[in-house]
C-alpha cells in the first residue's frame, strides 16, 4: 500500500520540491539573451577587472541595476569556476536567492506562502537567470520575517529590517524598499496591534541601519565618479514608458506571471475586509498597491519587473487557503493535474521526437527551429527528468485531501513541467540561444592589431554575449571617434546590408544563430585606397 503524502507539505517535503525546482537550468548552458547574459558580462568584469563599484557590460558603464546581485554572483565564480564554467558559478548566485526567499517565506507564514511562489508561472523561467530582481526577491522575503517579531526586541528586528529593506535597495534601487517602509509606517498608524511604546524605537532603528547599508554604495559611487552617481540616480526615478501603456502592460503580464497567488489574494481581501487593519493583511496589501503605483509610473515595460509583486501576493494567498469553497478549491486541483500533466506529456514526446524521430512531424519541427542540431543521449538527464515525473505522479494520484492539495499540485506541477524542460530540452535550447558560436566566428574574421571596431543597432544583450564569450567590444557608431574605427559590426535583419555610407566597405563576415530568422551580424572592413 502506497501511503499518501501527508499535507501541509512537512519541511524535507518542501526542500525537495525547492531544489528541484532551482537546481534545474542553473548550469550547464551558455548566457541567454536577454537579461541573464547582461547579468552574467557584469560579475564577470568585475572579476576580471576587480572593480565592484561600478558595474560595466562590454567596458561600458551598466546603470540600470545596483550590484548586489553580481557581487554575489561575482563570489561564486571565483569560489568555484574551477570546476564550472564562470556563467554556471555565477547563476548559482540566483539558486541561493530563490531557496532564500522560499525558506524565509516559510518561516513567515508556513507552507502555503512558499508554495504560490515557487508556483508563480512568471517565476519558472526567471529564477533560473543571472537577474538582480531575485536578490531583491530573497531580501524582501527577509523583511517580511522580521515584522511578526517586530515588537519583540524592537531595536534588534528594526535594525534587521532595516538592514533588509537596505539590501533591497542595493539589489534594485529604491522602489521596492520604499514601498514595504512606507507600508510599514502606515501599519504603525493604522494597526491598533503595533499602536505601542516600542514602534518608534523599532521604525528608529530600521531606518538608521537602513540608510546606512543603502547609502553605501551610492557613496563608493560618488567618490569613484560622481557623474555616475547622477547619472544612476536620474535612470533610477526617471519614468520610462506613458502611464496607460505601462498599466495596461502589467495589468496583463501580472495575470499570468503571479497565478495562481493573485486571485487567492484577492478574495482573501474581500473575505476577510473586517479585519483589514491586522498587519499581516494590511502591509503586504499596502505594499502590493505602493509597488505596482510605481511600476505603473516609472516603468520600464518588462515582466521581470513583475517579480517584486509576488512576495506580498503569496502572503496574503496563503491565507486564502483554508478559506476557499469547496469548489474553487477543487476547480483549482484538477485544473493544475490536467494542465501539467498534459504539458509534461508534451516535453516528453518532444525528447522521443528529437532522440528517435517519432512521431516524424514534431522531430521535423524541432530539426526546423534548430537546424543543425544534433541530439546526444545523456543517462543522467533522462534518470532526473524520470525520477521529477514519477514524482509528479505520486503528488497527483497519492495526496491526502486538505485545503493545500490544490497549491501543492498545482507547485509540485511548475517543478516537473521546468524540471524535464531543464533536463530533457536544455541542449535544443541553448543551441539556439547561445551566443557563443557568433563570437567565436566573428573573432576569427577580426584581422589581428584591427584597433576599434564601431558598432551599429547592437543591444546591450549582444555586446555583453560578445564581451563574454570573446573579448569583442565595439564603439557605438554614433560615438566621437567611432568614425576612425576601420572596422564596422552592423546587426540587422537577413537580407539587409549596410547602406548609407559613401565609404567603400568590404564583407568580412554574415553569421547568426542557427534558425534565428530576426539576427544577422555582419562584420565590415573600410577597403584603404
Amino acid at each position: 500500500m502506497i501511503p499518501r503524502l501527508a499535507l501541509p507539505p512537512v519541511p524535507a517535503v518542501l526542500a525537495l520540491m525547492a531544489l528541484a525546482f532551482v537546481l534545474p537550468g542553473l548550469v550547464g548552458h551558455d548566457p541567454w539573451k536577454t537579461f541573464d547574459v547582461i547579468g552574467i558580462e557584469i560579475a564577470h568584469q568585475m572579476h576580471l577587472s576587480g572593480d565592484w563599484v561600478v558595474p560595466r557590460v562590454a567596458g561600458e558603464p551598466w546603470l540600470e541595476d545596483p550590484p548586489l546581485y553580481h557581487w554575489i554572483a561575482m563570489a561564486f565564480g571565483k569560489l568555484l569556476g574551477w570546476a564550472i564554467p564562470f556563467h554556471g558559478a555565477a547563476r548559482l548566485a540566483s539558486g541561493l536567492c530563490v531557496l532564500a526567499a522560499l525558506w524565509l517565506l516559510y518561516r513567515t507564514a508556513g507552507a502555503a506562502a512558499p508554495l504560490l511562489l515557487l508556483g508563480s508561472i512568471g517565476l519558472m523561467t526567471h529564477a533560473h537567470e543571472a537577474l538582480p530582481e531575485l536578490a531583491a526577491l530573497a531580501a524582501v522575503c527577509a523583511a517580511y520575517a522580521v515584522l511578526p517579531r517586530a515588537h519583540e526586541r524592537p531595536v534588534m528586528m528594526g535594525a534587521a529590517f532595516g538592514a533588509a529593506l537596505g539590501l533591497a535597495f542595493l539589489a534594485l534601487g529604491p522602489m521596492v524598499p520604499a514601498a514595504l517602509a512606507l507600508a510599514v509606517l502606515a501599519a504603525h498608524a493604522v494597526c491598533e496591534r503595533w499602536r505601542t511604546a516600542r514602534a518608534l524605537p523599532f521604525l528608529l532603528s530600521a531606518l538608521l541601519a537602513g540608510a546606512l547599508l543603502a547609502a553605501s554604495w551610492p557613496f563608493a559611487l560618488a567618490q569613484r565618479a560622481p557623474e555616475l552617481l547622477d547619472a544612476w540616480w536620474s535612470l533610477a526615478t526617471q519614468p520610462r514608458g506613458g502611464v496607460l501603456e505601462n498599466l495596461r502592460y502589467f495589468a496583463v503580464a501580472s495575470g499570468w506571471f503571479a497565478w495562481p497567488a493573485w486571485p487567492l489574494a484577492a478574495w482573501v481581501l474581500w473575505a476577510k475586509r473586517r479585519e483589514w487593519r491586522e498587519p499581516r493583511l494590511f502591509v503586504p496589501a499596502v505594499a502590493f498597491v505602493l509597488s505596482f503605483a510605481a511600476l505603473v509610473a516609472t516603468g520600464p515595460a518588462q515582466d521581470v519587473n513583475v517579480i517584486v509583486l509576488l512576495v506580498p501576493l503569496a502572503l496574503l494567498g496563503a491565507e486564502a487557503v483554508g478559506l476557499l469553497r469547496r469548489g474553487a478549491a477543487a476547480a483549482l486541483d484538477w485544473f493544475g493535474v490536467m494542465c501539467f500533466t498534459f504539458f509534461a506529456g508534451l516535453v516528453w514526446l518532444g525528447y522521443l521526437a528529437m532522440m528517435a524521430g517519432v512521431p516524424p512531424k514534431i522531430a521535423h519541427n524541432f530539426a526546423k527551429i534548430a537546424p543543425g542540431f544534433i541530439p546526444r543521449f545523456e543517462a543522467l538527464p533522462l534518470l532526473l527528468a524520470l525520477a521529477l515525473t514519477l514524482g509528479w505522479l505520486y503528488v497527483a494520484l497519492f495526496t491526502a485531501p486538505s485545503p493545500f492539495r490544490g497549491v501543492t499540485r498545482w507547485a509540485a506541477g511548475v517543478v516537473v513541467l521546468w524540471g524535464c524542460f531543464a533536463t530533457l530540452w536544455l541542449p535544443w535550447a541553448d543551441y539556439q540561444k547561445t551566443y557563443r558560436t557568433v563570437a567565436l566566428q566573428l573573432s576569427s574574421k577580426v584581422p589581428a592589431n584591427a584597433g576599434c571596431i564601431a558598432g551599429q543597432n547592437l543591444g546591450p544583450a549582444q555586446r555583453a554575449a560578445l564581451s563574454y564569450h570573446v573579448g569583442l567590444r565595439t564603439e557605438p557608431a554614433q560615438r566621437a571617434g567611432a568614425a576612425d574605427c576601420r572596422l564596422l559590426l552592423v546587426q540587422g535583419r537577413p537580407g539587409d546590408e549596410r547602406d548609407g555610407s559613401n565609404a567603400a566597405w568590404s564583407k568580412l563576415a554574415d553569421v547568426g544563430r542557427p534558425g534565428d530568422k530576426s539576427e544577422r551580424y555582419r562584420l565590415y572592413s573600410l577597403d584603404t585606397p
